[in-house]
């Protein structure tokens, strides 16, 4: 029996960018900005939040993107884990609502993202911020977009004066080892923080661990293919579509300063 191409065709990637702007509109729905949203709001055993919205936005996807790849496997945040995405070679990996907590507490920080995995790798991913208007995307070998124009990383070379979005105790660290770095405003959405270090909004950004696939397999692929990398301390790149989606600690930046800032990070303290 014959396979489908893993690649997405033009038209196909056209198609899921239209499913990922009506998903978009349907956690519009449910969203007011700088208020609590409409939704209802229950905790999941993690103590993370879960909106009826996510719910509504990862129903919608499931049957918007297996009609598109029907041969793939599925793995969401919102969705029950089946194992047998195991089995496929190509996977959509899907965060109905990056950013939650901001979504529901009506700041507009937050991402629909959908990412198309084949073997362990990112083909094509698409990030859609509604509520910012804003959209990143890209696909393997072809660089990466927002909103429609060509985007690359910024070429900071050192940690000194670096922008650096990522958790407070990460940042701290750096500081507390002398690395003068200019501490941003931490982005809710870890999708959107790494996509903007794709755009040069940032040079670089950090996650803690307990990072899931679909928190960043679409923004792997967009920093990617703009100029960087997004990867683990010791440098690894990042697999996905494992029997344990989740990852350690991460560096998203470009080839210059992701492997001083890991060096900066995982050094034992008070090592020169």
């Amino acid at each position: 029996m014959s396979q489908t191409h893993p690649a997405l065709t033009d038209k196909d990637f056209g198609r899921v960018g239209d499913a990922i702007v009506e998903a978009g509109r349907i956690a519009l729905s449910f969203f007011t900005e700088g208020a609590r949203t409409r939704a209802a709001v229950t905790l999941k055993n993690d103590r993370s939040p879960v909106t009826e919205a996510d719910i509504a936005v990862d129903r919608f996807l499931h049957e918007a993107l297996l009609r598109i790849r029907p041969d793939a496997g599925w793995l969401s945040e919102e969705s029950a884990d089946d194992s047998a995405r195991l089995d496929r070679p190509t996977v959509w990996i899907v965060d109905p609502i990056d950013g939650t907590r901001a979504f529901a507490e009506g700041a507009r920080d937050w991402a629909v993202s959908v990412a198309l995995v084949h073997a362990g790798q990112p083909l094509a991913g698409i990030l859609w911020a509604p509520a910012l208007s804003l959209r990143y995307e890209a696909r393997a070998g072809a660089g990466a977009l927002r909103n429609g124009l060509p985007i690359g990383v910024s070429r900071q070379a050192e940690i000194a004066g670096a922008r650096v979005a990522g958790p407070r105790g990460m940042l701290d660290m750096l500081c507390e080892r002398g690395h003068a770095v200019v501490a941003m405003p931490r982005e809710p959405s870890l999708a959107l923080r790494i996509a903007r270090v794709a755009d040069a909004a940032l040079d670089a950004g950090l996650a803690s661990s307990n990072a899931h696939d679909w928190d960043i397999a679409a923004a792997d692929i967009i920093l990617r293919e703009a100029g960087g990398q997004l990867g683990t301390l010791d440098g690894a790149r990042l697999r996905y579509n494992t029997r344990a989606p989740v990852h350690g600690r991460l560096i998203g930046a470009n080839s210059t300063l992701a492997p001083l800032l890991a060096a900066a990070l995982a050094r034992e303290k008070g090592a020169p």
